[in-house]
């Protein structure tokens, strides 16, 4: 069973075997059994103590023992850039895509790029995977940002340079910028989401009025500890750097930390343990209430990233028009659905499918949608059963040319929001 420590930004210590760890001090002239002391820095060394986010690991060789990394042509639909189309302000709808008999390297595959990417350090790519094979002998890193796991079939096992995570679905991980892994998957084929944060690392929101607790708990997220592995011969590491794929040869896997203290590390968590906050007297709050993480851009309030989730929760509201209201938006808003019905879409919206409405372009609820909660009796509901996503961003999402010529593209997404009669004056 596999181990965790918990809490949200936490300063973790952790060995896999006794005496691995140095106390007191970090970089030790000899540290214990021949390991190498090596800091892995997610921010700057300068950042404010409150966000400065570092690991130090001690592992069995450095990291820098490698040869030069070449161009890796494998992963042929993962991070082949923005479209250069003109981009048209149209919504925009997927169908979910199949499985491949393929790693969940080589399967990922590059849906929308928003922002200027890893050069500026702003923005956010979606990527889908759909695997049906383990990772064997090679290990993968993003050097442009940190990668969101969002599991919609299929548990996924993550080895990582800090330790081991099993997530399935309902559950979400991260893996921070630069750390090493490999994907197993223990009960066969698997399909998802990857939202790749090139921004500030993902935080909590601030609560503000709501107080000291609710939405997303520190507590509740999990992080592994030590556990490395010691297998020597050919092994492939592959790195994402620049929106390109390299790849070396490094004879060794790059999961040997044998201990490590700090606050930079993979996490995951349950999204059912979300404690949701809604109104209990009239009106829809804004979507914000939903807020997970955010990654803060240089507009206070503006968010770079927000990862938002839809999940089973009572309406009670009186007087209300209950599901997610007419909008446009400042903000572009990419969603996924991981399992069950959004209550906004009555069809066409499936798990594993995936939709954008960029900036300022009209949407909300489908017609049969509108007409069902303009009806009904507004008594205590529970919605159950459903766990919708949305990763908002300030920038605009723009598709890739995969994204706009596979046949998974919906043809007829406009014509969600035909049908509404007009209003009745007197």
């Amino acid at each position: 069973m596999t181990t965790y420590q918990t809490g949200f930004g936490n300063h973790f210590a952790t060995e896999a075997i006794p005496g691995a760890l140095p106390i007191g001090r970090n970089s030790p002239q000899k540290p214990a059994f021949g390991l190498y002391a090596e800091q892995l820095s997610g921010t700057a060394f300068t950042a404010p103590r409150h966000e400065n986010r570092r690991s130090w690991l001690y592992r069995l060789r450095p990291s820098a023992a490698h040869p030069a990394f070449t161009r890796y042509e494998g992963a042929p639909l993962f991070a082949p850039g923005q479209s250069q189309a003109p981009l048209a302000p149209n919504r925009l709808r997927w169908d979910p895509l199949d499985v491949q008999d393929a790693d969940w390297l080589d399967s990922l595959t590059t849906m929308l790029v928003a922002g200027d990417g890893p050069k500026t350090q702003t923005g956010v790519a979606m990527h889908l995977y759909r695997c049906a094979k383990d990772m064997r002998n090679r290990a993968f890193a993003s050097a442009d940002g940190e990668l969101l796991i969002l599991p919609e079939q299929g548990a996924l096992t993550l080895l990582t340079e800090l330790g081991r995570i099993d997530v399935k679905p309902g559950e979400i991980a991260l893996i921070p910028r630069g750390v090493r892994f490999r994907v197993t998957l223990p009960d066969g084929p698997a399909r998802g989401y990857v939202a790749e944060n090139h921004g500030q690392p993902f935080r909590l929101p601030d609560l503000g009025p709501i107080g000291a607790n609710g939405l997303a708990n520190p507590r509740d997220f999990e992080t592994p500890v030590a556990w490395f592995e010691d297998v020597e011969g050919d092994y492939e590491l592959v790195q994402k750097f620049l929106g390109k794929l390299w790849t070396t040869n490094l004879g060794r896997s790059p999961l040997d930390v044998v201990a490590w203290h700090g606050n930079y590390a993979p996490w995951k968590y349950d999204l059912t343990r979300f404690n949701t906050i809604g109104s209990i007297s009239f009106d829809h709050p804004d979507p914000s209430i939903f807020t997970v993480l955010t990654s803060p851009s240089d507009v206070p309030g503006t968010a770079n990233v927000d990862f938002v989730i839809f999940p089973p929760r009572w309406l009670v509201a009186e007087d209300t028009f209950r599901p997610p209201w007419f909008h446009r938006n400042t903000m572009s808003e990419c969603m996924g659905l991981l399992y069950g019905a959004y209550d906004a879409k009555a069809d066409g919206f499936v798990p594993g499918a995936l939709s954008l409405h960029n900036q300022m372009s009209g949407h909300g609820p489908d017609v049969a949608s509108w007409q069902g909660a303009s009806k009904a009796e507004l008594k205590p509901h529970k919605l159950d059963g459903t766990m919708a996503f949305m990763i908002e961003s300030r920038w605009v999402f723009t598709p890739t040319d995969f994204a706009l010529e596979t046949s998974a593209l919906d043809a007829d997404y406009d014509q969600a929001w035909d049908g509404f009669p007009k209003a009745v004056l007197p």
